[in-house]
């Protein structure tokens, strides 16, 4: 069963069109990273998997419930790590979670919870005195209550230095191998493409792309660098490489040749130096980033190649 699914999902304010006749499905015990520029209809469609707003047209199903007809059955399921959430200055930690507790109707110890996301030792402080990696920590928890099959997590790296984003994405794995599906947006690029099984790219409300990372490098016309230590290179070899299909540019600096290639083999690249006789020591790739990706599926002439 997928745990999240859409079809025809649209939704207009006004003239505006939010969300444009979105098809979209995401299986069970999967990460999925849900991407675009700021505009372009995530937190809208966030919103209808939550019932915060009803869709104009279309329909939306969440761990096979009807996301409007049924959405006390979504949010008993559901775990949500909001992009504008707040915490009470005036409540601890502990008083937090007894809060969701008792509006879940469920029972759970608080201590552990707490530790499954690093805060256990200020679980009786007040939450205003809670440092931004906490607070974000303390509301994921929260949303951690009644273990719930599905974590929806809107931006949960904002704000948090290097090692609070790093501990969020250890956090986000250890829910996912304990068989939550786990359905994020972010602006970060470097978290998404650490930690997602696939990811969707939606630009104007439209879906623009999905797939792995590797497989949006493949379907885009983005450049890999190759950086081949070799000795014994000489002119005609760089020729040689330079005609091979995809490469775009081959120079020799420094005892290594530098190639930049355009969807071709870097099999064949590495085949044709050998074969003319240069001294092959060592490689290393540098792939296009999914940043260098999100760029590509978001400009004009992406949009009218989709």
């Amino acid at each position: 069963m997928a745990a999240i699914e859409l079809e025809g999902l649209t939704k207009h304010f006004g003239d505006v069109v939010a969300v444009d006749d979105l098809d979209l499905t995401i299986e069970e015990g999967e990460i999925f990273g849900f991407l675009g520029p700021n505009g372009a209809g995530k937190s809208t469609t966030i919103d209808i998997l939550l019932d915060f707003t009803r869709p104009t047209a279309g329909s939306a199903t969440v761990l096979g419930h009807d996301a409007q007809a049924e959405s006390l059955a979504v949010r008993q399921r559901t775990g949500v790590l909001p992009d504008g959430y707040h915490v009470y200055d005036r409540l601890t930690g502990r008083q937090h979670i007894e809060f969701v507790l008792e509006s879940k109707a469920v029972g759970q110890d608080i201590d552990a919870l707490l530790e499954r996301v690093g805060i256990a030792e200020a679980a009786d402080r007040k939450a205003g005195g809670y440092s931004k990696g906490m607070t974000q920590r303390l509301v994921l928890a929260m949303a951690l209550v009644g273990d719930p099959d599905l974590l929806v997590l809107d931006e949960p790296s904002t704000g948090l230095d290097p090692n609070g984003a790093r501990e969020m994405r250890e956090i986000i794995r250890e829910e996912n191998e304990r068989g939550t599906t786990v359905f994020f947006s972010s602006h970060i690029m470097e978290q998404v493409e650490a930690i997602c099984d696939r990811v969707a790219i939606i630009n104007r409300g439209q879906l623009v792309a999905v797939d792995t990372v590797d497989g949006l490098r493949e379907a885009t016309e983005t450049a890999t660098t190759m950086w081949i230590s070799a000795a014994d290179v000489d002119e005609a070899m760089l020729e040689a490489v330079a005609d091979c299909e995809g490469v775009t540019n081959a120079v020799y600096e420094d005892g290594q040749v530098v190639v930049t290639l355009f969807g071709g083999s870097k099999y064949d690249v590495l085949k044709t130096l050998d074969s003319a006789g240069a001294t092959i020591a060592d490689f290393s790739v540098d792939e296009s980033s999914l940043e260098d990706l999100f760029v590509q599926y978001t400009t004009e002439e992406q949009e009218v190649r989709a």
